[in-house]
């Protein structure tokens, strides 16, 4: 068999990779029924959903046979980088300097991972997504977490 779509192939490997490593990880819960849901009720349905949905891209990987092969792009490591990078730093900064202040940063750095964008863009994204998370996550569902750097409250 030849794979006709290196990037469906591959994703569906990472797929099939997560879901299963997921769905091991959720055995040592009490998986529990329909009606009384145990802790890895709901974890382990969405990996037994994420291991099926990757074999149809692992099949499309074979079995697609309108489009001529085609082989897989080089990565953008610098975006990939960025992104994950700002994450981390985000859940490193959040306790010590604040939503406020780690939000916007979350969303600079992650922003910087695109080259389309520009610094006035950037800018009013990282202010109006903070502005949204904190009305859903403060406000809405009253989920407590500083504001600010707990140094200056």
């Amino acid at each position: 068999m030849k794979i006709r779509q290196q990037q469906d192939f591959y994703s569906g490997l990472l797929f099939l990779f997560f879901g299963c490593l997921f769905l091991w990880t959720s055995q040592d819960y009490e998986f529990g029924s329909t009606r009384n849901m145990g802790p890895a009720f709901f974890p382990g349905l969405l990996s037994v959903l994420q291991i099926l949905l990757s074999l149809g891209v692992l099949a499309a990987a074979f079995l697609n046979r309108d489009t001529p092969t085609q082989s897989l792009d080089p990565s953008d490591w610098r975006g990939l980088l960025l992104v994950c990078g700002s994450v981390i730093l985000f859940a490193q900064i959040l306790p010590y300097a604040g939503f406020l202040i780690a939000g916007p940063t979350l969303v600079l750095m992650s922003s910087l991972a695109s080259e389309e964008t520009t610094w006035r863009e950037r800018v009013l994204l990282s202010i109006g997504l903070t502005a949204f998370c904190v009305l859903i996550f403060r406000v809405g569902l009253e989920m407590r977490f500083p504001l600010i750097p707990p140094a200056l409250s």
